[in-house]
């Protein structure tokens, strides 16, 4: 593998929590992504939302299919960065293993609830899955992943510079993931993948349920100068091949743009090795001036033309509102919670070791598992 001397090299890995054994076939960041795929935490992204709720069709982009997505641009990223693809694939595959049901409406919905014990960050909730929730093997929780795509996974969106949360906190003193510093440029490729995906895949999904039509769509130059030369060429081209051109052309755009952009960045910060990278005051991977200008714009548009539209504010809003409720049931009666997650429990367990229980019970559900739930718990008409 020919990499860049400021790429994370397998063989200089900090390694894993607990001794494993070594692969002559795959290398220590392959395992990682293989034990990932693997993973429960992995496929219950399936029937996650992304923005369109699970349940209201399977033409939308999930949290599994925006996984992938992001993992794909990653690899492309890294490979013609000179960066270690199969690191940064790793992290890709689980940036988004923490998030609740419902996408950032569940998220809300879980911050409210738990805002006196701590709050809940799904960066941090992908970190207790793969290091505890997972379990696979006989001698250790979690899934003994390298300290590489840990420290990659909870920080691909940058320091943490304030430690808050109890499980990171007595985590951290365990295996110094180094919090106060930025990530590894294979990280921060994920990071900005993750945002040239789920732009790019929101403008498709929300063009295809019909939120806003192409007229509109035009309004902003950069997405009208792709459509002028694409209709040169095409002039009959039908709208969905039309929204394929745009999605199509926008995710080379920023692609182009961030590899000029890092390059310029690598050689006027003078970088060298993987720890030059960490110990910048910002990212060294990142989009040009203009093109961050482009993103604000192109997020202006979908806020107005489809994120604060009614009918995703409604679904919003019932999302939280299930989320919210099933926290309050569990924690007013936590023998009301399945007989696995109660034997977690006890009569002399603290209040926030129960608001923890509740919290991960409610985050590792998919959206069609925490409807059921509620209504169980809310409808009388519904059987236990």
């Amino acid at each position: 593998m020919d990499l860049a001397t400021y790429a994370t090299k397998p063989e200089q890995s900090l390694g894993r929590l607990y001794p494993d054994f070594t692969n002559i076939i795959r290398s220590p960041f392959q395992r990682d992504r293989d034990r990932l795929i693997h993973s429960s935490a992995f496929r219950r992204l399936d029937g996650k939302t992304q923005v369109f709720a699970y349940h209201e069709g399977k033409n939308y982009r999930t949290r599994l299919t925006h996984s992938i997505e992001v993992a794909q641009i990653t690899r492309t990223l890294c490979k013609c960065l000179k960066l270690n693809e199969e690191l940064g694939e790793a992290i890709a595959l689980a940036h988004d293993l923490g998030h609740s049901p419902f996408g950032h409406a569940g998220e809300r919905g879980l911050q409210n609830a738990m805002k006196k014990f701590g709050g809940f960050d799904h960066n941090i909730h992908s970190l207790k899955i793969m290091t505890e929730t997972e379990i696979h093997y006989p001698e250790f929780k979690g899934l003994n992943l390298t300290w590489e795509t840990l420290e990659g996974t909870v920080k691909h969106n940058g320091p943490i510079k304030k430690i808050s949360n109890r499980f990171l906190k007595s985590f951290n003193q365990q295996f110094d993931l180094d919090l106060k510093n930025y990530s590894s440029a294979e990280s921060q490729v994920a990071s900005f993948a993750d945002d040239i995906a789920y732009n790019n895949h929101d403008i498709d999904d929300g063009f295809r349920a019909g939120f806003f039509n192409m007229k509109q769509l035009r309004e902003l130059p950069f997405i009208d100068e792709i459509m002028r030369r694409f209709e040169k060429e095409n002039p009959n081209a039908d709208k969905n091949i039309q929204i394929y051109a745009v999605t199509r052309n926008m995710i080379a755009r920023m692609i182009f743009d961030i590899l000029d952009n890092t390059k310029s960045n690598i050689k006027k910060l003078k970088i060298k090795t993987s720890g030059d990278i960490r110990r910048q005051k910002c990212f060294t991977v990142d989009f040009s001036e203009k093109m961050h200008g482009e993103i604000k714009m192109l997020r202006g548009f979908l806020k107005e033309h489809f994120y604060t539209t009614t009918s995703v504010c409604r679904m919003d809003m019932k999302s939280q509102r299930i989320v919210e409720e099933l926290f309050s049931v569990f924690m007013g009666d936590w023998k009301l919670l399945p007989m696995d997650i109660r034997a977690q429990i006890s009569p002399q367990s603290k209040e926030e070791e129960i608001a923890g229980i509740v919290c991960e019970y409610i985050a590792n559900m998919t959206d069609m598992c925490a409807i059921e739930e509620h209504k169980k718990l809310y409808d009388p008409h519904t059987r236990f």
